[in-house]
């Protein structure tokens, strides 16, 4: 635990100030078409990229930490402006001054400000609203509460926290601004939009801010507890509703209740009903991995079409509104509702309107989403195999018992190989030669092996293939699939049992085709040092049993030597000199207990 809080307090940046100018900075060189105020901490759009200066300004702002939310939603298409606050704080009313009297054309026909309804926020924009129209500027205000996780009891007069979906409410006014309209069909749309909108976030942990002590990363982290995620979690570590144990199917479907639930009367804010067209938006606060993100797409859509019958028109992924490295996500859907403003102009059209912000991230285009597409049929994979018979045979009692033999005594080595592997390299080198094993034992189990030889190596190779990962899985692929095309050059026109001689040439045909892939070979601590002595030895004497012991040989001299291939080059230390090589140690295990059998 001490270890986590440690990793959650370390950040590139210890100052907050520096953090967040940088941030800023940054923004304008990945789109240099803007500009940033450093004093007001204010991006927004170069004069001369405004091509139609007289068009509705949106701006948009608040604190910082939830980027790229909004500064990077600056651009044609999206934003006019954005002012920043400091981490997770409002900016002040003279910087939203600055922004609408400083940083937008003058000739604009007025202003929309979008702005999530936190209470500094509204305050704070609200004075500069105020002032702005005090000077004769027509300005309007969207305040986006689109959060459920807090229900309308205990929100109050407060109302619902704006989360995720005020990116989807900046597009919509964004695009429409830019198609032309008025500051008060904008603005319309924009409050259309909100009320159309349910957001709910959840989080396995409380962020830390840069420059904020460690002490207070232990007490962000002991206030959910270990094996807990938070529901209703909000972008500024703020408590949710409840916090729970289950796995994500179970997380989900208590995120989508809250959302789409009509009997729930404290959170039932919109009525979403089966058929409906939405939009859904997976926002990620930042933390969670590109790789579980997706996975969570994967269930939110399932359980919607199958809990809901609710089939989004566009499903959008990715960090939109952060909280800085928050290991969590939040839902957003959006009943499209009718703008009554005619084509061109709905819900999912302005969304889908070109917008030039590194912010915006929905980069399909409206003709790929609406086209129909036919079902493909899966491939029979088993039927890609190239199992052309062959006049080869092996004794197929005899094959089985001794791959059998051979595979349970690897599987009884993985955790001696996974020890010498976190020695000296990542660990998992025993795992994939068990997965590796497990699968071909329950192809042998499960089926008769045929007498034709060919056709057990070309299952096995495939076997290999989809079970074992990495270096390794993909070293034993190509051997095995190269054995298999060497074995069936032997094949004649009659009946010919496989002899160790034919065996041993065509393993060592093998080991030549591997050499076009890696330049491995013994003496550089891989598992070349047991392969190749066990196919040079029954090359030359014919005997299996004096072939494994060769190899058991070679795979314990690799113990001291250093490693000039693989991952075991990184890793330091003098663990090479306490353990043998673990592919190596691990392919010796098998041909030794292939050997035993026979």
């Amino acid at each position: 635990m001490a270890a986590d809080i440690a990793s959650a307090a370390k950040h590139y940046f210890d100052d907050p100030t520096n953090a967040v100018i940088s941030g800023l900075r940054g923004i304008t060189l990945t789109n240099p078409s803007l500009l940033l105020d450093e004093k007001n901490k204010i991006i927004y759009r170069h004069p001369s990229s405004i091509v139609f200066p007289k068009n509705v300004s949106v701006i948009c702002g608040g604190g910082s930490g939830h980027e790229p939310g909004f500064a990077a939603f600056v651009g044609q298409g999206a934003l006019m402006a954005c002012v920043a606050g400091t981490i997770f704080a409002s900016p002040s009313a003279q910087q939203v001054r600055a922004c609408l009297s400083q940083r937008l054309p003058a000739e604009a026909k007025g202003v929309v400000v979008v702005v999530t309804n936190y209470t500094g926020d509204v305050l704070n924009f609200g004075m500069g609203i105020e002032k702005a129209r005090a000077m004769g500027k027509k300005v309007e205000m969207v305040v986006v509460g689109d959060d459920v996780g807090v229900g309308r009891a205990k929100g109050g007069k407060v109302g619902r926290r704006g989360l995720s979906g005020t990116a989807l409410v900046v597009k919509i006014c964004g695009a429409l601004a830019e198609a032309g309209a008025s500051v008060d069909d904008c603005a319309k749309v924009g409050r259309l939009a909100v009320d159309n909108l349910v957001s709910v976030g959840a989080s396995l942990s409380r962020v830390h801010v840069p420059g904020r002590s460690l002490e207070e990363a232990k007490e962000e982290e002991e206030r959910l507890g270990p094996g807990l995620v938070e529901l209703g979690m909000g972008i500024h570590n703020e408590p949710g509703c409840e916090k729970l144990k289950t796995d994500l199917p179970g997380l989900i479907k208590i995120m989508l209740a809250q959302l789409l639930d009509q009997n729930d009367k404290d959170r039932a804010y919109v009525k979403i009903e089966r058929g409906d067209d939405t939009v859904l938006l997976v926002n990620n606060f930042g933390g969670t991995s590109n790789l579980e993100l997706s996975g969570i797409v994967t269930e939110i859509v399932r359980q919607l079409g199958q809990d809901y019958g609710l089939k989004p028109r566009r499903v959008i992924s990715g960090t939109l509104f952060g909280s800085l490295n928050g290991p969590g996500f939040i839902i957003s859907v959006l009943r499209l509702a009718d703008t009554g403003l005619g084509s061109g102009k709905s819900i999912l059209e302005l969304l889908d309107a070109p917008a030039e912000a590194t912010g915006w991230s929905a980069s399909i285009k409206p003709g790929t989403w609406e086209k129909e597409y036919r079902h493909v049929d899966a491939v029979d994979e088993d039927g890609q195999d190239d199992r052309r018979p062959t006049n080869l045979r092996a004794d197929p009692r005899l094959l089985k018992l001794s791959l059998k033999s051979g595979l349970h005594k690897l599987i009884a080595s993985e955790a001696e190989v996974t020890r010498y592997d976190s020695i000296v390299g990542d660990g998992d080198c025993g795992v994939g030669l068990k997965r590796g094993a497990e699968g071909i034992l329950q192809y042998l189990e499960h089926n008769e092996v045929p007498a034709d030889a060919m056709v057990s190596l070309t299952k096995i190779a495939g076997i290999v293939e989809v079970t074992m990962d990495g270096t390794s899985g993909a070293l034993y692929t190509i051997f095995l699939n190269s054995l298999a095309a060497n074995v069936r050059k032997r094949d004649s026109a009659h009946t010919t049992d496989l002899t160790p001689s034919m065996w041993a040439q065509a393993l060592d045909d093998s080991v030549k085709a591997l050499g076009v892939y890696t330049p491995a070979q013994p003496g550089d601590r891989t598992l070349m040092d047991a392969l190749i002595p066990f196919v040079e030895t029954l090359k030359t004497t014919g005997n299996i049993k004096q072939a494994a012991e060769a190899a058991k040989k070679g795979a314990e001299n690799t113990k001291g030597m250093k490693a000039s291939l693989g991952r075991s080059v990184y890793v330091g230390g003098q663990g090479h000199t306490e353990v043998p090589d673990p592919g190596a140690y691990g392919l010796s295990q098998f041909l030794t207990g292939l050997a035993e059998a026979l």
